[in-house]
């Protein structure tokens, strides 16, 4: 009885340390893909800051224009003059570093194609190939099911409310392009020129 009773004060102060420690913070739950696929949906036309961590670990700032569907534009800060248009279903490399003409690309073979389609559903078969919750995020690699060849697109969001902050791009040749998105702002309208491939070419014809 005696060893009992010398435990009591033991296990008093225990509970009333373990009244000190702050709980440790709940797992969030994945968004569920429906959701997701909602929120895609309904981001029609949209700006924001970006930084852009590309495959050799160099880093380019920028912003960078949407307007859903099939139109983006990454506008890269000065004094980089490079510039990548979305439109028309091409997508179109100006490179301020080369004086050759500017490299032209299908866009639907390109991993950017998931979100920029007229109608995103992250539910369709073998388009989703992961799907997790990570330190607060719910990340999400898609692919094209038809064309899985053509590279994926990890697609990185926060809850409450849904916000994409950020992607990475797997290409072909198994390269990672990371963009880090500030915060989307809704725009009331874009220019249509803001995305025109041909206007661009013009434009930079003259300067040069």
């Amino acid at each position: 009885m005696a060893y009992i009773g010398r435990m009591k004060p033991f296990r008093a102060l225990l509970v009333s340390l373990a009244l000190l420690v702050p709980p440790l913070p709940a797992l969030a739950d994945k968004i569920p893909l429906a959701e997701i696929s909602a929120y895609l949906n309904r981001l029609e036309t949209v700006q924001s800051d970006f930084t852009q961590v590309n495959a050799d670990g160099t880093v380019s700032l920028g912003r960078i224009y949407i307007k859903r569907p099939g139109r983006v534009r990454f506008e890269y800060a000065p004094p980089d003059r490079s510039l990548v248009l979305a439109s028309a279903e091409t997508v179109a490399i100006f490179d301020a570093k080369s004086n050759q003409p500017a490299e032209e690309y299908p866009l639907k073979r390109t991993p950017l194609n998931l979100i920029l389609a007229p109608k995103i559903d992250l539910g369709e078969a073998r388009m989703v190939v992961g799907h997790k919750e990570v330190e607060n995020t719910t990340r999400v690699v898609a692919q094209d099911p038809e064309h899985p060849e053509y590279g994926t697109i990890e697609l990185v969001f926060t809850a409450s409310p849904v916000t994409l902050r950020q992607w990475v791009i797997t290409d072909d040749l198994g390269q990672q392009t990371t963009v880090i998105l500030g915060e989307l702002t809704a725009v009331g309208d874009l220019k249509a020129s803001l995305f025109s491939i041909s206007e661009e070419k013009g434009r930079r014809k003259v300067q040069n």
